[in-house]
This record gives C-alpha cells, sequence and structure tokens, in this order.
C-alpha cells in the first residue's frame, strides 16, 4: 500500500499518513447519494409517527429513574475481590440481601394498606342518648304571652362513649332523621308530629351545645351538625312520646325482605356484603350451572324469592332493588312529666353505632410520610459514597501492590497505557511510542520513503519558483 510521509517538527520524525480519508459519511452524518440517482424515499404508509415532545420527555425521564435506581442498587453491591480480600464484608452483604427482602415485604405491605383503605373499616361503639324534660309553669304575673302560659321544654342528647377519634363527632351527625311523635289526644292530629333531620347552616345556633329550636326541616349536603335537639310546646299535663331515630350508616345498608333474610341468615346489611352472601349460599348449595356459568339454577327457595327457575349473574343486582327496604327506626318510648317534685327527669340509653376505625388514619397517614423517606434516602447517600470510597482504595492497593512486585516493568505498562490514552484523545494518527524508538528509523522502507519525501517538496518549490517566474515575466 502506497503511503505518503509527513514531517513533524515537534517530533523530529516522519508519520505515515495515509492518502485518503476513510470511506464512508463522517460521524453523525448522512449517507452521500450517488450523483444521477434519485434519493430513496421510504412508503408514507411505512413511517412511524414521531412521538411528542412531552410524550417523548416523560419516557426519558422514566428511562433516568429506572437507570438511576438500578445504579444505585449496583452501586451497593461489594465487587467479588474487595470481599475475598476482607471475609468479615460478607455481613455486609448479608445486611444488603435482608434489605431487599424487606423492601419488597413494605411494598407489598404498601399496597396491601391501600387495598383495604378502598374499603370500609368501620368499629362498634356505643353512643349514649340522654333524653329529658322540664316543665316551666304559668306565671299570672308575668308580662310576655310565654310566661303567662305553661310550657314543658324535651331535650335529646347523646355523645359517643371512649371517643378514640382527636375530632369528637356531633350528636346530629350518627342519624339521618329523629321524629318524635305527640299524643294526638292532647295535639291534635296536624301538631303532634315533630321531625327533625339535622341544623342547617341559616339556623346555626351560638355556643358549644347547640340545640334546635326550629319546628320541622329536612338535611341537606350544607347541614351544621349539633349537639342536641330540643322541642318546647304548651302545656301543663304529662305527655306520652315516642322518638324515631333513623341511623345514617356510612355506606348505606338496607333491610331484607323476610324470606331472603331467613334464607341468608342477615337482617340489615350493606348491598355489597348481601350480594356475597348470595354467592356464598350459590356455591355452597352447587347452584351454579355447570355447562353455562353465567346462568344460576335456582332451588326452591330461589324461586319462591325470585319467582323464576333460572336467572343470569348479570340479573341479581336489579332483582335486590325490590327485595331490600329501608332499615327500621330506633323507637324509644317516652313520658314527658310536668310534675313540679321532678323538675328534671332523665332517661338514658346505649345504641350501638358504627364509627371510622382509628387505625385507618394511621394507615393513611403511614403512606403519606416522607420522613421515613427521606431518613432512608440519606443513609443511601452515604453507604453509596463509603462504598465508592471502598472502590477507590481498592484501586490505589492494587496499584501500590504491582509497583511493588515489579517497578520497571510496572512504570512500562503505564506509561503504554497513558500513551495509548493520548492518543484516543487526541486523535493522533500512527504510533508514537514505536515511532521515537531508534530501531523504527532502519525499517527497508525508510529509504524510499525519505526519498519519495524530499521529491515531494522538490517538486512542491521548483511550482512555486515557476509561479513566481510567470508572474514577474507578465
Amino acid at each position: 500500500m502506497e503511503c505518503v510521509l509527513e514531517c513533524r517538527p515537534e517530533r523530529g520524525c516522519p508519520t505515515k499518513v495515509p492518502p485518503w480519508d476513510p470511506p464512508g459519511p463522517p460521524y453523525g452524518g448522512n449517507q452521500a447519494v450517488r450523483p444521477g440517482l434519485p434519493a430513496p424515499v421510504m412508503e408514507p404508509s411505512r413511517k412511524r409517527p414521531a412521538p411528542s415532545q412531552q410524550a417523548q420527555q416523560q419516557q426519558n425521564a422514566q428511562n433516568r429513574t429506572r437507570n438511576a435506581k438500578r445504579r444505585k442498587m449496583a452501586d451497593k453491591i461489594l465487587p467479588q475481590r474487595i470481599r475475598e480480600l476482607v471475609p468479615e464484608s460478607q455481613a455486609y452483604m448479608d445486611l444488603l440481601a435482608f434489605e431487599r427482602k424487606l423492601d419488597q415485604t413494605i411494598m407489598r405491605k404498601r399496597v396491601d394498606i391501600q387495598e383495604a383503605l378502598k374499603r370500609p373499616m368501620k368499629q362498634k361503639r356505643k353512643l349514649r342518648l340522654y333524653i329529658s324534660n322540664t316543665f316551666n309553669p304559668a306565671k299570672p304575673d308575668a308580662d310576655d304571652s310565654d310566661g303567662s302560659i305553661a310550657s314543658w321544654e324535651l331535650r335529646v342528647e347523646g355523645k359517643l362513649l371512649d371517643d378514640p377519634g382527636k375530632l369528637k363527632r356531633k350528636f346530629s351527625s350518627f342519624f339521618k332523621s329523629l321524629v318524635i311523635e305527640l299524643d294526638k289526644d292532647l295535639y291534635g292530629p296536624d301538631n303532634h308530629l315533630v321531625e327533625r333531620f339535622s341544623l342547617p347552616k341559616d339556623n346555626k345556633p351560638k355556643g358549644s351545645r347547640a340545640r334546635l329550636l326550629v319546628e320541622s326541616w329536612h338535611r341537606t349536603p350544607t347541614t351544621q351538625e349539633t349537639d342536641g335537639f330540643q322541642v318546647k310546646r304548651p302545656g301543663d299535663v304529662s305527655v306520652r312520646c315516642t322518638l324515631l331515630l333513623m341511623l345514617d350508616y356510612q355506606p348505606p345498608q338496607f333491610k331484607l325482605d323476610p324470606r331472603l333474610a331467613r334464607l341468608l341468615g342477615i337482617h340489615t346489611q350493606t348491598r355489597s356484603c348481601i350480594i356475597q352472601a348470595l354467592w356464598q349460599y350459590v356455591k355452597t348449595n352447587k347452584l351454579q350451572d355447570s355447562h353455562d356459568k353465567e346462568y344460576i339454577n335456582c332451588d326452591k327457595y330461589f324461586q319462591q324469592i325470585f319467582d323464576c327457575p333460572r336467572l343470569k349473574f348479570s340479573e341479581i343486582p336489579q332483582r335486590l332493588t325490590n327485595l331490600l327496604l329501608p332499615p327500621d327506626p330506633i323507637v324509644i318510648n317516652h313520658v314527658i312529666s310536668v310534675d313540679p317534685n321532678d323538675q328534671k327527669k332523665t332517661a338514658c340509653y346505649d345504641i350501638d353505632v358504627e364509627v371510622e376505625d382509628p387505625l385507618k388514619s394511621q394507615m393513611s397517614s403511614f403512606l403519606l410520610s416522607t420522613a421515613n423517606q427521606q431518613e432512608i434516602a440519606s443513609l443511601d447517600n452515604k453507604i453509596h459514597e463509603t462504598i465508592e470510597s471502598i472502590n477507590q482504595l481498592k484501586i490505589q492497593r492494587d496499584f501500590m501492590l504491582s509497583f511493588s512486585r515489579d517497578p520497571k516493568g510496572y512504570i512500562q505498562d503505564w506509561l503504554k497505557s497513558q500513551s495509548r490514552d493520548l492518543k484516543l484523545m487526541t486523535d493522533v494518527v500512527g504510533n508514537p511510542e514505536e515511532e521515537r524508538r531508534a530501531e523504527f528509523y532502519h525499517e527497508p522502507w525508510s529509504q524510499e520513503a525519505v526519498s519519495r519525501y524530499f521529491y515531494c517538496k522538490i517538486q512542491q518549490r521548483r511550482q512555486e519558483l515557476e509561479q513566481a517566474l510567470a508572474v514577474r515575466n507578465t
């Protein structure tokens, strides 16, 4: 292969230079097209649509996060050579394996907690209900009309026993409605019914223990909760009354049809629990069709309830609508006493109510807390820095050991390595390490290369002189 020598004064030696550039396009450039031929065109149907800039940025961010996690995990592992040098490092590797298992367990538990928070978590608590009344006798010398007429006041109050929550719930928040039915013989058919559902914002009373003084109103989404209810009526004789309290179930509960209740053993329950009990009954009695799993072959009890010999699973929610009724209210009979010797008579009742499990708030705070994550991240950074310093010390140790075994050979190898690195960084053509040696100039091709070099220089100088003389002659 014919080559040209180029003199490099800074090196004091010739260097082989190829007479042409390497074939192919430059790095990052486009492939050259031969003259006379059209540029290749791809069919539009085969072209891929370019991803949007936002989608590309999101993909790049996800890739960076994934790669960063992999790098962090890889940076924690000690190399095998270090583990062989330091047997005690196996304890660290065991801790690393335990940490990996612990992270997997925590992640699985977090998923379990997230799934548990999607379901209602309730606890049974006791709501203590206080029913009391006072009697105000008539005052003949009173200036106002209210004082001159005897009247009584009925109060319905309550509180939750052993409330674990930090925020105390109002008494009215446990009920959907409250109806007080008075004796019709005393107050007539039109004035014997008093309904209390909740306290609206417009009638918000002042004070910590607010009571209702309005006659009738209905619950709204903007209802303001209250600690008790109060009813005032004129009268000077004892009155029999009936209190109907409808609990506010969350999620809503329904009373089952008597036939369905006897079949499932459930009186009042949520819709999801009722459907689950139906499915359990179907599995226990093997009512699912063996050929078509979508259908249920009704037994004699199902036929009496659903009035059909065969039905689909998808029809059960719709058919249950006619079999679910509002739950029964809590009925309390009370006597409003107007005896002067018994100015304040109080009755006490305990009602079972469902409240949110306090563990639910703790689980939510656990999922939202970032203090532990920040502490773990700082410890991970310390581990990465320690592992990096250990790797650097291992490199220094290998360097010192190799130098102590064969100083001369190690220095020569090190210089060769530095020369190769310099060559890659500066894009030097040829082999400078060999060219600086004396035997390089005694190669068989050296005489011919020198002659060609001087010949090229003479021809170059001759062309320059001819050009200069031609300019002078003109």
